[in-house]
């Protein structure tokens, strides 16, 4: 969301305004765009990884406002739930050093945000969904108390009109009548941003829809909710269901849902924008007293404070970011579709691959958009997200005139195309080789033993249960335990002895 809201319900009403100020936003950003008002071209990322709060059993903690009390940091916010916190990264240019930099500051911060917030009984776990986290966990008490989160909990049922409902078949099926929003804070992800000019965005953009599956699929951290195993990556469908807006009927009508993989490919941001204004009601139809078209006509830069709110309510996988830093505009590709964890080491492997790889595909004279249906990058997400690093995806054929797709499983596919084009993006960021080497190094060895988050968190609760005799809860308990541990030393999660 990144904008503080402040407003009652009343204040909520005027709709009417609210779409005439969000095309007045769209028409100052279609002009700033043809007249080249944009920064100049920098290598700029920037990293966010929400967390969860347990005890030292692994349960949940909802105590973030007195952990957050105990950092005294600005680097770290409150998010949905109680039991989430987020840590903020710096931008920083992207190349030399910057990932061991990253590895340092990432280290040295959660390493003391976990020592402060022992002292209020929490411990901080980056992981993609809590594994012992229970439906009791998620009602309205456990929301964090924020203007802007109940404001959009109570929009989001207003719109829907009947209670969220959970259906999610697995490995094993889950199947809740009513949930309220909170269940959403359950899932906490990595936000990976890429400034970008406006020129190469829609390269940018399409290359990450493209490879979202493959990103999902080798770092799914997310296999246990409510109890229940059900897809490697359960995020992306919990994400869906406890934030549709629709009812039945208008799912049958084919509306499109809040969280939304998309339709097609693009040729410009605006489009996105566009698409956000004229698909998506407001649930936050605050107005900002700003004049776009006035404060362009006087030389400034505008906020376009409800655009960005508005787009801060549509949960792309691939987020397109209107902002202003230092008094000038520029735009960014958010990849969302990241869990958190298991460790900073995982995290910033994945980190490496995606900005080595979506710089590499952005470039391609025949670029993998123009070979890929946008349809079969969609079901290659959702397969992904249900298989996981077991994942068998759909991908373009190789060769000089080589049409359609064949089946390939999703290792394969890194290790003899993906992982290669990743070393030369990072080569062509400067990322420095040592760096590069250790962090897809990562990646490859996931590849080779077939294991991430997921796969781990899956096979130590089979072995807990079968050489111990545990039940369903005590086997999660313990396992949740055991990643704890294994999360603070930092080594990968491939080389974690299972059970």
């Amino acid at each position: 969301m990144g904008e503080k809201v402040v407003a009652t319900r009343a204040e909520l009403s005027d709709r009417q305004l609210y779409r005439r100020k969000l095309q007045h936003c769209l028409d100052a950003l279609e002009r700033m765009l043809r007249e080249g008002r944009f920064d100049r071209p920098r290598a700029m990322m920037g990293l966010e990884i929400e967390l969860n709060l347990a005890d030292e059993q692994g349960l949940p903690l909802m105590n973030n406002e007195q952990v957050l009390g105990a950092i005294a940091s600005s680097d770290f916010q409150n998010e949905l739930g109680r039991f989430n916190i987020e840590v903020n990264i710096a931008p920083r240019r992207l190349g030399g050093h910057v990932l061991e930099e990253l590895r340092e500051e990432l280290d040295a911060g959660l390493r003391y945000a976990d020592r402060q917030a022992a002292e209020v009984g929490a411990r901080i776990v980056m992981v993609g969904i809590l594994p012992t986290l229970d439906l009791d966990h998620t009602g309205l008490e456990a929301m964090s108390r924020s203007d802007r989160f109940t404001l959009l909990s109570d929009q989001i049922l207003a719109a829907r009109g009947e209670d969220i409902a959970l259906d999610i078949e697995g490995v094993e099926r889950l199947s809740v009548e009513s949930v309220s929003m909170v269940a959403e804070a359950a899932a906490t992800s990595v936000q990976l941003h890429l400034q970008v000019t406006p020129e190469r965005f829609a390269s940018v953009w399409n290359a990450a829809q493209a490879i979202c599956s493959v990103q999902v699929a080798l770092g799914a951290n997310s296999p246990f909710l409510f109890g229940r195993e059900l897809w490697r990556e359960t995020r992306p469908v919990l994400f869906q269901q406890a934030c549709d807006t629709r009812s039945a009927e208008l799912k049958a009508q084919g509306v499109r849902p809040i969280t939304w993989f998309g339709e097609r490919w693009v040729d410009s941001a605006l489009e996105l924008f566009a698409e956000n204004l004229r698909y998506f009601p407001a649930l936050l139809p605050i107005c900002d007293d700003e004049d776009p078209a006035k404060v362009l006509a006087s030389g400034g830069i505008p906020r376009l404070f409800e655009m960005r709110l508005h787009n801060g309510t549509i949960y792309r996988w691939n987020r397109p970011v209107y902002d202003v830093a230092g008094g000038v505009p520029h735009l960014r590709v958010e990849n969302r579709c990241l869990p958190a964890g298991p460790t900073v080491a995982d995290t910033l492997a994945n980190a490496a691959f995606y900005y080595g790889l979506v710089r590499m595909l952005a470039e391609q004279p025949r670029p993998i958009w123009s070979r890929l249906p946008f349809a079969q990058a969609e079901e290659n997400f959702r397969t992904a997200a249900r298989y996981g690093i077991d994942a068998v995806l759909q991908w373009p054929r190789h060769g000089r005139g080589a049409r359609g797709t064949a089946a390939v499983a999703v290792t394969d596919l890194v290790l003899h195309d993906l992982l290669p084009l990743a070393y030369q993006g990072l080569d062509k960021w400067g990322v420095e080789p040592g760096d590069r080497d250790r962090y897809l190094g990562i990646i490859e060895q996931r590849c080779l033993r077939r294991t991430n988050g997921a796969a781990w968190q899956s096979a130590t609760v089979h072995r807990l249960r079968e050489q111990y005799g545990m039940d369903r809860a005590a086997s999660i308990a313990a396992m949740t335990r055991r990643y704890m541990e294994h999360m603070r030393t930092g080594e990968p999660v491939h080389t974690w002895p299972v059970g």
